[in-house]
Formats: structure tokens, C-alpha cells, sequence
């Protein structure tokens, strides 16, 4: 073996390098390598300590080394290492997608490697992972969030209906309870959901023909009424909104939570302009000098049309879109961004251009208008561009417009996919559960069935991650 410490890199010939190996020691991992190999890499740190002359040199490239074994010692991860001894090899880089890029950058700047030797198969991974290292922790984030949520959320359901055991008619005021917040629990709660969704596809329906010019009856004085047959259609809704929420609030676990939940709160709404309405009808027949609060009832009974958020809790689809909502306002954020970018440049752009033949362009509020209504692809055609200019800068708005609004809803699509399921695995847990006999033991046995989905999931992942891509097939044969 070559004791480097006493024959130069000068003195060794062609046939040397051939021969001539080093023993290096990283962290414990050993390994011999041939003068040849490093010498095809100059730049590296292994190949600057070929030229060392000394004992003193050869220590500020190494931690420490020893005369008799000529071993260099290196105080560095050895399961990083590996990848340098690929390097040496083959003369290419490979990242493995378990691995942290920060800590693999820092080591291959510590062997002296570029980063331009990353092959070409990894190479947009890893700089994609080293550049925007906040999307993979936004994902993250959500997932557990949502993993997180869906445990609190089984977890609340069997602590509510646990609260039932120490109240009076427990049994039957739980029985009540799953039939009215829970649809397909049982024959009774389905039953009581189609009615529910009936009666409220009957009171919009009825809202939006009362609207029509045929159904109108007008009075003497001119003004209009709505036809009598509606208004019992509309009183038997509040009528029947009124004692749903009424009923659940009776049946409710725990009545000072009841109005935190976003579905009461719902119900409260869809019923209380009726009754504001019915006040101020009141005040305005007792005092007349209160007439404009008339215009006020008007506007209050065009509130009904929120009814139609009762239907999300009979629609896994509509709670499922609105936790997408609620986990996706980074993507929502970035949707309303880039179209008010794109819309104050186009809006400006067509301003110039038309301001002084196009009145409909003259300003750049109303530009605004035209450069929503383009970038949405809406396209109304109130206003046009008349100029040629002005037609490509349309063009453009429209193209434009298809890629920002394109681009965002991706990651939405994918976030309500995962919370539809989501949604579905919950509610079928909530339904498969049986509180006949009480929960004490039926809470384990339908948690422990719910995640067992969840761990056999996760075991097939860790599986797919154990099997060697084609990379790490490649990193294994080199260093064998």
C-alpha cells in the first residue's frame, strides 16, 4: 500500500494510478478506492488529497489520518456516502426521494461535487424540492389537518352521543338525535331526509315562480300579492323548518354548543327573515310613519334563497366542497391573485387602446368590467373591442384568463377528492355503530375497524418504498 506521506502524486506513473488504492473511513463506513478513479474528478475532495505532501496538508482536507494504515478518517454521514462512492463510479448523481435535499446538498458541497451531476431522471425532482420546499409542507400540513380532523370529528360523535346515557329518555332522545343529524342511520332518518330535502326543494321552487309575471295577483291600489296557493306552501315550510330546528335544539347533547355548529346555524337562518319580516310587517301596520321598513321585509325574503344550504346536510358532496374550501384557502388565494393581476394590466392595456373611440372603454373602472368578464371566459358582449389592437389584447386577456383559472383548480379538484372520501368513511363509520346497549364498548371496536383501513393503507406504502427504483438498483450494483 502507498504511504502517501512519503511518495508524492508526481513521482507515481500511469501504471501507479492503476494499482494504487486508499482506504477511506466515513463515520465507520470503510472503502477502497483506486487513484485512477479520483483522478477523473478533479475538483473533488478526495482527489485534492492525492496532492497532499504532508501530514498537515492532508488533515485540513480530512478529520484525522493514520500514518500506519494510511487510512483517512472523514467524521461525516455514512449513509450519505454511498451516493459519492455512485459519483465516483459512474460519474452521475442520484437523489433518492426519502431523502432531505438540504442535507444531500450540503454534503456533495462538502465532497466538492457540483450539482449539474445530478442525472437528468432526478434532477427535477430535487431542485423542484429545493426551490419550493414550502408545497410539500403546505400538502403536509393539510393531510394531517384533515387526518386530524376526521379523528376529532369520530371521536366528538361518540362523546355526544355518550352525554345521552346520564339524561332523561336518553335512549329515545339519542335514537332522535342520530335520526335527525345523521341521514341514512336508520330507516327512520331517511325517511325524515327526503322529506327534509323535499320541503326544501318545494320552498325555492315556489320562491322562484312566485317571481314569474302569471302568478302575481294584483290589488287595487296597484301593488302585487303572492298567489294564496304559495303562501301555504311557504307557511308549511317554515312551519316544518321551524319545528326541525326546534327538535333538534331539544335533542341536542349539549344545547350550548348547538349554535356553533355551521349546519344550525344554517337552519336558524333559512327561518328567521320569515319572522323578521313578520315584525316588521306589524310595526309598519301599527305605525305608518315606519313605511320604508317595508323595503326592508323585501329584502329580507329574498334571504330564502340560503335555504338551499340546508340540503348540505342531507350532501356529502356539499360538506365535502365546503372543508375544500376551508383547506384550500392558500390555492383560492393565489386563484383570486393572479386574476386581479391579469385583470388591472389587460384592464389598462384595453383603456389606451380604446378610450377614444370605444365609449364603452372610456374608463378604466369599466375596463375593469370587460377584463373580469374576458379572463373568466364569460364573455357577456355588452362590450367589444372595435380596434385590431384592441382585439388581440382580448385575445390575450382570454388566453390568459384559461391559464390562471386552470392552473389552481387542480390542486382544488384534488383536495375535494380526498375530502369526498374522507366525507363517505365517516359517515359510514357513524352508521355502522349500534348504541343499543350504551358506547363504552362500541367506540373502540368502530374506531379501531375505521383506522385499520388507514393502517393496512399505510403498510402498503412503506411496501412500495422498500422495492428499489431503477436509481437505487443502479446506486446498490456500483458500490457492491
Amino acid at each position: 500500500m502507498l504511504n502517501m506521506t512519503s511518495t508524492p502524486l508526481r513521482d507515481l506513473s500511469e501504471s501507479d494510478f492503476e494499482d494504487t488504492e486508499i482506504s477511506i473511513n466515513v463515520g465507520g463506513y470503510k472503502k477502497r478506492l483506486r487513484y485512477d478513479i479520483l483522478l477523473r474528478f478533479p475538483e473533488t475532495r478526495l482527489c485534492k488529497l492525492l496532492a497532499c505532501q504532508s501530514k498537515e496538508s492532508i488533515l485540513e482536507l480530512c478529520d484525522d489520518y493514520d500514518d500506519t494504515k494510511n487510512e483517512f478518517y472523514f467524521d461525516r454521514n455514512p449513509e450519505l456516502f454511498p451516493y459519492v462512492l455512485h459519483f465516483y463510479n459512474t460519474g452521475k448523481l442520484h437523489v433518492m426521494g426519502e431523502l432531505c435535499v438540504f442535507s444531500f446538498c450540503q454534503e456533495i458541497e462538502y465532497w466538492g461535487i457540483n450539482e449539474f451531476f445530478i442525472d437528468s431522471c432526478c434532477s427535477y425532482s430535487y431542485h423542484g424540492r429545493k426551490v419550493e420546499p414550502e408545497q410539500d409542507q403546505w400538502d403536509d400540513k393539510s393531510e394531517q389537518e384533515s387526518t386530524t380532523s376526521s379523528f376529532d370529528e369520530i371521536l366528538a360523535f361518540y362523546h355526544d352521543a355518550s352525554k345521552f346515557d346520564r339524561q332523561l329518555f336518553g335512549n329515545f332522545r339519542r335514537r332522535l338525535w342520530l335520526a335527525l343529524d345523521n341521514p341514512g342511520y336508520s330507516i327512520l332518518s331517511r325517511i325524515f331526509s327526503i322529506l327534509s330535502i323535499l320541503v326544501v326543494i318545494g320552498s325555492i321552487v315556489t320562491m322562484c315562480l312566485n317571481s314569474l309575471p302569471d302568478f302575481q295577483i294584483v290589488n287595487a291600489n296597484g301593488s302585487t300579492e303572492e298567489d294564496p296557493r304559495f303562501e301555504i306552501v311557504e307557511h308549511f315550510g317554515i312551519a316544518w323548518f321551524t319545528l326541525e330546528l326546534v327538535v333538534r335544539f331539544a335533542v341536542s347533547p349539549d344545547m350550548t354548543l348547538f349554535f356553533k355548529h355551521p349546519l344550525n346555524i344554517i337552519d336558524f337562518i333559512s327561518i328567521a327573515p320569515f319572522y323578521i319580516t313578520l315584525i316588521v310587517n306589524l310595526v309598519v301596520e301599527s305605525s305608518p310613519t315606519l313605511a320604508n321598513l317595508g323595503r326592508v321585509a323585501q329584502v329580507l325574503r329574498l334571504m330564502r334563497i340560503f335555504r338551499i344550504l340546508k340540503l348540505a346536510r342531507h350532501s356529502t358532496g356539499l360538506r365535502s366542497l365546503g372543508a375544500t374550501l376551508k383547506y384550500s384557502y392558500r390555492e383560492v388565494g393565489l386563484l383570486l391573485l393572479y386574476l386581479s393581476v391579469g385583470i388591472s394590466i389587460f384592464s389598462v392595456v384595453a383603456y389606451t387602446i380604446e378610450k377614444e373611440d370605444n365609449d364603452g372603454l372610456a374608463t378604466i373602472p369599466a375596463c375593469w368590467w370587460w377584463a373580469t368578464v374576458s379572463m373568466t371566459t364569460v364573455g357577456y358582449g355588452d362590450v367589444v373591442p372595435g380596434s385590431i389592437a384592441g382585439k388581440l389584447t382580448a385575445s390575450a386577456c382570454i388566453l390568459a384568463g384559461i391559464l390562471v383559472v386552470v392552473l389552481p383548480i387542480t390542486l382544488i379538484f384534488n383536495k375535494f377528492s380526498h375530502f369526498y372520501r374522507r366525507q363517505k368513511q365517516l359517515e359510514n363509520a357513524m352508521r355502522s355503530c349500534d348504541f343499543g346497549d350504551g358506547v363504552k364498548d362500541i367506540a373502540s371496536v368502530n374506531l379501531r375497524d375505521y383506522y385499520a383501513q388507514r393502517v393496512k393503507s399505510l403498510m402498503a406504502s412503506i411496501t412500495n418504498l422498500s422495492k428499489n427504483t431503477p436509481s437505487e438498483q443502479s446506486l446498490n450494483e456500483s458500490i457492491n
